[in-house]
């Protein structure tokens, strides 16, 4: 049989609030820093520069380095995406200019 533990102290209940409370205030803190519409948007920013960057690397065939996007499939991914969004936009930017010369060729 187990002897029972005896209930903690009134100084050991403080020091465990106070540490709870200050766990609650650093993820408080770090919950209103990740939502607010700055962080949001730098955090944005700062993926499509990763993007245009980790595309670059797959033009020039540096795509498989160590530090390159091919370690992290969200970048690889990333980049794939900006790779077909530019293609996409290009094909539709030369289907608009034929269009628009077929148009004055007829009259």
């Amino acid at each position: 049989m187990s002897t029972p533990t005896p209930p903690p102290s009134s100084q050991q209940l403080q020091a465990e609030v106070l540490r709870t409370r200050a766990d609650l205030a650093a993820a408080v803190d770090e919950l209103t820093t990740r939502l607010s519409p700055g962080y949001q948007a730098s955090r944005l920013a700062q993926e499509a520069k990763q993007a245009a960057s980790d595309a670059g690397a797959m033009a020039t065939g540096k795509f498989g380095d160590k530090n390159g996007p091919a370690q992290d499939p969200r970048r690889a991914r990333n980049a794939k995406v900006l790779i077909g969004a530019t293609l996409g936009l290009v094909v539709l930017g030369t289907a608009v200019a034929v269009t628009a010369v077929l148009r004055r060729a007829r009259g």
